[in-house]
């Protein structure tokens, strides 16, 4: 009997199919616009996660939905990580208001800091349960989670339902492809290798997706999208325009074909397994085959306690539980620390050979980074630590 194959052992041809089959694109052409605006009911200015949201939803990254969700379908997804149809989705895609005369029919137009971003027609309209929203998307009901938080103290009493007609995409200090774009820039018959990250690049991310190509269901000659979100994320998070241009100074300096660069409008929720979804379902979209998934991807701690809200691989197992119905693969995330004798190896290696392994804690790097210290090389790249300590 011959060995069973994997995905890496078989020919690709052309990108893999976006989620539900077909890349939505939801932006209308200008000569359209006025007519478009014409007899909208209200002006409805966006949050940053609301304009983050309908970019992605515009240009497709959240395919195959054509608007926010309607109520049916948010119900679905809290309840069972699928929207009513059966289609996997890690988080419920809503717009909300704190208005209690919008209703039913009315026709939106959503602004953003000066832009017409969209028309989006109110199809469906509820006042959701916030304490059930947040005990089925993230785990726990406690107002430490930042999404709790954000649900209930940042999100208005009501959601929002129904169809958009994309104007303009929002102008950004890190300029963000779209999934057709992105597409058109990757091997039509290779895999591509997505790397998510809502932090700055430093060397051990660097390590961390260059030996992802190597991973035994990566083919030989695969890439690596390295594609960060640059979008909201927790209040103490380093801003999106510091971690782009991070990455873009990086970028400059590597030279490597297998590497590719974009970057994410995406506002993170923190929700370990169910963003790890959330993750691997955008990253399809933008045409990916596999998915790097670290032990505690997307995860965050209880402000008292210190105590995480995820296990070490919760949101690890999940990814790989719901990858092959998304037809991908995930590439577990490598325990890489720096030691004295080897670089950068696994942290297994480390111990086996009782190498002598260095650590620099997050904190620790933010103090030495404001007092003006010298930053260790194998931890940061200088050219990234210099556009931090110009951002500081």
């Amino acid at each position: 009997m011959s060995a069973e194959r994997t995905t890496a052992d078989l020919p690709r041809t052309g990108l893999i199919a976006p989620h539900g089959g077909s890349l939505v694109d939801l932006q209308v052409p200008p000569d359209q616009h006025e007519t478009i605006k014409a007899g909208v009911d209200r002006v409805v200015e966006c949050s940053d996660r609301n304009a983050c949201d309908v970019e992605l939803l515009v240009v497709g990254g959240f395919s195959p939905l054509r608007g926010f969700m309607h109520e049916v379908d948010y119900h679905a997804v809290v309840a069972g990580h699928r929207t009513s149809s059966g289609l996997l989705f890690g988080l419920p895609i809503v717009m909300d208001t704190a208005d209690e005369s919008i209703t039913v029919g009315d026709r939106l137009l959503l602004t953003y800091r000066g832009q017409d971003l969209a028309v989006m027609t109110v199809e469906s309209r509820w006042e959701p349960d916030k304490v059930r929203e947040a005990a089925g998307c993230y785990g726990t009901t406690s107002i430490e989670h930042p999404a709790v938080r954000m649900i209930c103290c940042e999100r208005g009493r009501y959601y929002l339902g129904g169809a958009l007609q994309g104007l303009e995409l929002p102008r950004r200090d890190f300029p963000c492809q779209t999934p057709a774009e992105v597409r058109a820039s990757l091997p039509n018959d290779q895999d591509v290798v997505a790397f998510q990250c809502r932090n700055p690049i430093h060397r051990a991310h660097y390590e961390l997706f260059t030996r992802a190509l190597h991973a035994t269901n990566v083919s030989e000659a695969g890439v690596v999208l390295v594609h960060p979100t640059c979008g909201p994320t927790q209040d103490d998070d380093i801003a999106g325009a510091v971690r782009f241009a991070t990455y873009e100074r990086l970028a400059a300096e590597v030279d490597n074909p297998q590497i590719r660069w974009a970057y994410l409008p995406y506002a993170m929720h923190m929700a370990g397994p169910r963003e790890a979804l959330q993750h691997m379902i955008i990253r399809k979209n933008y045409g990916c085959t596999h998915f790097i998934i670290g032990r505690d991807m997307a995860g965050c701690k209880s402000s008292l306690s210190g105590d995480d809200f995820y296990g070490p691989y919760q949101a690890q197992d999940f990814a790989r539980d719901n990858a092959s119905e998304l037809g991908m693969e995930t590439v577990p995330s490598l325990n890489l620390v720096y030691t004295e004798e080897e670089g950068y190896v696994t942290a297994e290696h480390a111990e086996a050979r009782g190498l002598h392994v260095k650590k620099l804690s997050g904190t620790q790097f933010r103090k030495m980074l404001r007092a003006g210290e010298e930053i260790p090389e194998w931890f940061a790249f200088r050219s990234v630590v210099e556009v931090l300590r110009e951002a500081s």
